[in-house]
Order: C-alpha cells, then sequence, then structure tokens
C-alpha cells in the first residue's frame, strides 16, 4: 500500500516547492492538493465540517500551476489533485492544462475529481447544481477525447465541438480518481474512472469500506475494466487501521498536512513518515 500526502497549499502556509521536496524526500509516493477557485462571501451551502468554513479554502493556489512548478523540482513522486472542481472549468482548456502539466512532470500527473459542495461557487461559474454530477462525468468524457483523439469531437448536453487538434497531448492518459461515498458512487467510477478516491473511515468504518471495495472489484472483473485503484484521502494516521485499510484492499492512502508555516509541516512529515515502516 502507497502512502500519500494532501494539502490545502495557501498564500500565508508553507512553501509549495519546499514542500514537494520534502515529500519526496521521505520516502512518500505522492503529494496531492485541493482546488477552489474562489469562495462566495455569502453562503448558504452546508459545509460537512461544521458552520465555520475554515480560511483555508479561500486561499488555495491554482492546483494546476502549483503542481507544474513542484513538477520541476522532483523526480518520483506522483502529483495530483483530491478534488479538482473540473464542472468549474472549460473542458477544452483544462484538457490542455492537464496535459501540459503531465508533460512537464513526465507522466506523474493523476487527476482526482469530485461534484463539489458549494452550490454558490458553481453558480458563479454559471453551473446549475442540479446538474453537478452529470456535467462532472461529460467534462471528464470530453477531455478523455482531447487526451486521446489527434481529431477529438465531442457532442453531449453541456459539451459540444466539432473536430479540433489540441497538443500536447499527456505522457499517458491521466488516471481520473473519483471522490465520493454516495450510493452511486462506484457506478461512476466503473463508467468514467481509473479509481476511487473515498474520504477516510475511522475505526469500525473500514469494514464498511472493505465491503464496498470488494463490490467495486467484482464489477469492474465483470465488466472487464481490470484493477481499479482505490486511494484512502484523510486517511487515518493510525498503525492498526493502516493494516486495516491494507486487508481491506486499498492502493493508496493520503494523509492530511496542515495548513501552516514550513516547522509544523516538517514535523507533520516526519510523524506521517514513520508510519511507512
Amino acid at each position: 500500500m502507497d502512502h500519500g500526502v494532501f494539502t490545502f497549499l495557501t498564500d500565508y502556509g508553507t512553501d509549495g516547492l519546499a514542500l514537494a521536496r520534502a515529500v519526496e524526500e521521505r520516502g512518500f509516493d505522492g503529494l496531492y492538493l485541493t482546488e477552489h477557485t474562489h469562495i462566495p462571501a455569502s453562503r448558504e451551502s452546508a459545509w460537512s465540517g461544521g458552520s465555520e468554513l475554515p480560511r483555508r479554502y479561500s486561499h488555495t493556489y491554482d492546483p494546476f500551476v502549483a503542481l507544474a512548478a513542484m513538477a520541476a523540482v522532483t523526480e518520483r513522486i506522483t502529483l495530483g489533485t483530491a478534488v479538482s472542481l473540473v464542472l468549474q472549468h472549460h473542458p477544452i482548456g483544462l484538457a490542455k492544462t492537464v496535459a501540459s502539466l503531465d508533460r512537464i512532470a513526465g507522466g506523474r500527473f493523476e487527476l482526482g475529481v469530485g461534484p463539489g459542495w458549494n452550490r454558490e461557487e458553481m453558480a458563479n461559474h454559471g453551473v446549475d447544481p442540479r446538474t453537478r454530477t452529470r456535467r462532472m462525468l461529460e467534462h471528464i468524457a470530453a477531455m478523455r477525447e482531447i487526451w486521446t483523439a489527434d481529431e477529438a469531437e465531442f457532442h453531449g448536453e453541456f459539451v459540444d465541438f466539432d473536430p479540433i487538434w489540441s497538443w500536447p497531448k499527456p505522457v499517458r492518459t491521466p488516471p481520473v480518481l473519483i471522490g465520493g461515498e454516495g450510493s452511486s458512487v462506484l457506478d461512476r467510477v466503473l463508467s468514467h474512472g481509473d479509481g476511487w478516491m473515498p474520504r477516510g473511515a475511522p475505526g469500525d468504518d473500514v469494514d464498511a469500506l472493505a465491503g464496498r471495495i470488494a463490490e467495486l472489484r467484482r464489477r469492474a472483473a465483470e465488466a472487464g475494466r481490470g484493477h481499479l485503484t482505490v486511494t484512502v484521502f484523510g486517511a487515518v494516521p493510525d498503525r492498526a487501521v493502516l493494516e486495516e485499510y491494507a486487508a481491506a484492499g486499498v492502493d493508496r492512502v493520503l494523509y492530511s498536512v496542515p495548513d501552516a508555516g514550513e516547522d509544523e509541516v516538517l514535523r507533520t512529515l516526519d510523524e506521517l513518515a514513520a508510519l511507512r515502516g
């Protein structure tokens, strides 16, 4: 089982390039960044963490710009999003951004995606929240067409374009990891993903996760999909729970790194790296 980290990279926290070097130096397998293009000042959407939205949500770097810079100072680690709100981007533009980043990274990029929760943020991008999941899946399909076809063409409900030329192509078609835990998330992983990215489950909840992983693997085999990876976002940093993740069939865990200064971040990385033993 691989071990990686994710963080809200902010303008007040640790330096992103120093973070990337530190992650690679400590033997982690990957570094993933969150995404919010902005946070509306007036918010009605409920946040699962409580009533007050933390400062970090409105101070994040653009993950694709930051990851491209991180790619230039690392050689081995996977770089990805956890998660990108792809429905808030135009797929033609985002396909080129992702392909460019993947080439800079030498084929090390993975695209974690999710539909998002902040309805006001979506609305500012002209997205009807009621269509967010369908739009997300269509954007993924359109981008995959652009990455793989010399003359890409797509005609859907939300995305429509006649044959286009768009280079560079990625080194490899970036794996798409579908985030979420809802009742239909495995359907989306099977139809549009290369892996599943559920949030961490402490204690006895790992048993439920194990059952869903078994279902995913069974359905993938029946559909001829091969191995679909499972990456736990926000993994519980406890050896006993990590053993349960591994037994459940988890391929990778991502630990949270705080939006803090260098000293606290490096101390956290050292503590997390000790769990890899």
